[in-house]
């Protein structure tokens, strides 16, 4: 089996078909609400007793291994289990910067999917001593993710502008995605300035970071200059994950835990939740924000809404 046989798997997709340029204009890979795989039409009421038609979204299970040995088994919409396999491995210090994934197999029926890479790889220690983050699901972080998140540098020449802020939360507040269809879902968009680059969707938020993470370590992008969004929590584990991309903004309409904000003053990371029309709330990393367009209080949601949490 050659090298592109191989990375494109029973998907049919290859992963590695292009390197896309840094600050491209439009989304890369947006959602995909009419895709049929990702959601099902179930019959039941609503509040008055009338027959409705509902959208909801599919999960599966995808069991991933790393050049033959069983990592974990996830929960996911399964749309690019390339992305998220190779992002998952990224994010819990099992692929470093410097190796290199020979191949990606991805079989749809047997639901798993398989990195394998030239460096050999033994995990069976580090997976023992994994403990349960506050992630959706299946969200893990081993001991050693903190060495590496201690010793990360975020970029302190980088800024977020006010402009672009609000110009993202309208973007991808108002874009096609499986959050509008059908709910039960979280949103992850990678942006740099006021552009949405990646938007990755998943049943667990930790899964969207991952997608990301997969596909900017197979594209060789970086994250000094980027901005990151999320439709979840503020917690220790996107904290940890942002750092260790390399993003120094971390944005969601959602709120903080206190240990998120202790870990992104830690390092700089500039922190901003509750960001929603023109309203937003930083707890770090004040410093990067330029207030270059004026509070629109007309432009605001209601207050009900503003009060209300995460998805």
């Amino acid at each position: 089996m050659s090298q592109n046989d191989e990375l494109t798997g029973k998907a049919g997709r290859n992963p590695l078909d292009a390197t896309y340029p840094d600050g491209v204009g439009e989304l890369v890979i947006a959602p995909n609400p009419d895709d049929p795989r990702l959601t099902e039409k179930v019959p039941g009421i609503d509040q008055n007793g009338s027959p409705v038609i509902a959208s909801v979204t599919v999960e599966r299970p995808l069991t991933l291994f790393l050049n033959g040995r069983e990592i974990v088994t996830m929960m996911t919409i399964c749309d690019y289990p390339e992305y998220l396999a190779v992002g998952y491995l990224v994010n819990q210090n099992m692929l470093r910067p410097d190796d290199v994934v020979t191949g990606i197999e991805f079989d749809e029926d047997l639901e798993v999917v398989v990195v394998r890479t030239e460096r050999e790889t033994n995990f069976e220690e580090k997976l023992k001593k994994k403990t349960l983050t506050s992630g959706c699901a299946q969200g893990t972080v081993f001991g050693d993710v903190m060495e590496k998140f201690e010793q990360v540098a975020l970029a302190r020449d980088a800024v977020i502008k006010t402009s672009w802020l609000f110009d993202l939360i309208k973007k991808i507040n108002t874009a096609p995605s499986l959050y509008l269809e059908a709910g039960a879902i979280h949103g992850c968009v990678l942006c740099q300035g006021d552009r949405p680059l990646l938007y990755m969707e998943d049943v667990g938020r930790h899964n969207a970071v991952d997608k990301i993470a997969g596909f900017m370590f197979l594209h060789g992008w970086s994250g000094r200059n980027k901005i990151f969004y999320t439709t979840g929590r503020l917690t220790s584990e996107m904290v940890i994950k942002t750092v260790q991309m390399e993003i120094p903004v971390l944005v969601s309409r959602s709120g903080f835990t206190a240990w998120g904000v202790d870990l992104a003053k830690q390092v700089g990371l500039t922190l901003i939740g509750r960001a929603k029309g023109r309203r937003f709330i930083a707890l770090a990393g004040e410093d990067r924000i330029e207030f270059d367009a004026a509070h629109d209080d007309a432009a605001d949601e209601p207050i009900e809404l503003r009060r209300k949490g995460s998805r």
